[in-house]
């Protein structure tokens, strides 16, 4: 069998023992798993998940369904000794898909592995710890009802497969911070251009935080480009008549605008030590607009995403629904934009790019 259907996957975990409770492949997730019945042949599957930690018990949570458009999604996705990341697979949608991927390693043919992953840095190609993956192996099954770790030889490609080059970032005297490392504020800089040449593409207007307006890319203020929004007490900027969400907003790194009656995204760009203080602005505008629909999204490194994830996840900041937009994925989508010249697509194309982190 070289390819899996919905069908496989219901069975498999089926056979699974549904008095058992199973844990999280994530061991920061002290959760447990009980699977209540499976509808074949596609599902739906229904679970209850409950966290002993809490002094949760199963008989107070109420039965949730892992739908069969999301099984048929995985399954399309495996083929044999072939890693799957859960996430990139699902672009972070359907908050059941880490207890299908948990339910699942603990079937026989399954295995999780952590593939090396390929980083070019400066012309030198290195091979670093990846994130988690799950792996079909059908002629290599374990024990049923237990979940086991591979090792594999697959490495995974995060390299661009286009480059991006940047032109010389100027920062004024009166913006440079001498507490923060110049390179740092330079990735700053460069990134927060990117997010504006994306969202011009796209065919939104972009505020720029008011304090980096002066930064100059290609030898032109960022407030001079075309499609910076200049006030944002302009009615056609959508907050533009709240007085206390404007000056929440002032200072947040970049927000999209569209047909000003739409706000696509919030997004503050952090370095790890950051994180907090892009979360507060946030948190802060959102307390004036909280009904307005957008996605407030922190902006940071790959090497970064557990630090964001665990900071985005406090209490404090439950109700932003925080999304991880990597560096990475700013350049593909950029490269994208530039190559393709995208236009017409909907909002939720970002959602492609920008992970939901909220953990359940």
């Amino acid at each position: 069998m070289n390819k899996l259907t919905a069908s496989n996957i219901a069975s498999f975990i089926n056979q699974l023992d549904k008095k058992a409770a199973y844990n999280y492949l994530d061991p920061k997730n002290k959760g447990l798993i009980q699977i209540v019945e499976v509808e074949l042949p596609e599902g739906p599957i229904k679970i209850k998940r409950w966290n002993p930690t809490k002094k949760q018990t199963p008989s107070s949570k109420k039965i949730e369904p892992i739908s069969t458009e999301m099984i048929w999604r995985i399954a399309n996705a495996f083929s044999p000794n072939q890693p799957i990341n859960f996430d990139r697979v699902l672009a972070g949608s359907y908050n059941t898909r880490s207890v299908l991927e948990s339910l699942l390693a603990h079937t026989s043919q399954f295995y999780y592995c952590y593939p090396g992953r390929i980083e070019d840095k400066g012309g030198t190609t290195k091979i670093k710890d990846g994130h988690k993956h799950l792996i079909w192996l059908p002629d290599n099954p374990h024990q049923q009802g237990i979940s086991m770790k591979t090792e594999t030889s697959v490495h995974i490609s995060e390299i661009p497969s286009i480059d991006i080059y940047y032109d010389p970032v100027t920062l004024p005297d009166d913006i440079l911070n001498p507490t923060i490392d110049v390179n740092i504020q330079k990735r700053h800089a460069q990134i927060q251009f990117l997010l504006y040449k994306i969202g011009y593409q796209l065919g939104y207007s972009t505020w720029i935080a008011q304090n980096d307006k002066g930064i100059k890319y290609q030898d032109k203020k960022f407030g001079e480009y075309e499609g910076i929004v200049s006030s944002l007490r302009n009615k056609n900027n959508l907050i533009g008549k709240f007085e206390e969400a404007i000056s929440s907003a002032l200072l947040i790194d970049c927000i999209w605008f569209k047909n000003g009656s739409l706000m696509p995204a919030v997004m503050e760009i952090e370095h790890s030590t950051g994180v907090n203080s892009g979360l507060l602005r946030m948190k802060k505008l959102y307390n004036h607009i909280s009904n307005f629909k957008t996605r407030y999204v922190i902006v940071a490194s790959d090497d970064d995403r557990d630090e964001v994830i665990r900071k985005a996840n406090a209490k404090d900041f439950a109700d932003l629904n925080t999304r991880f937009f990597s560096y990475s994925a700013v350049e593909e989508l950029y490269a994208l934009c530039q190559k393709r010249k995208l236009k017409g697509v909907t909002e939720e194309f970002l959602d492609c790019y920008m992970e939901p982190i909220l953990v359940n």
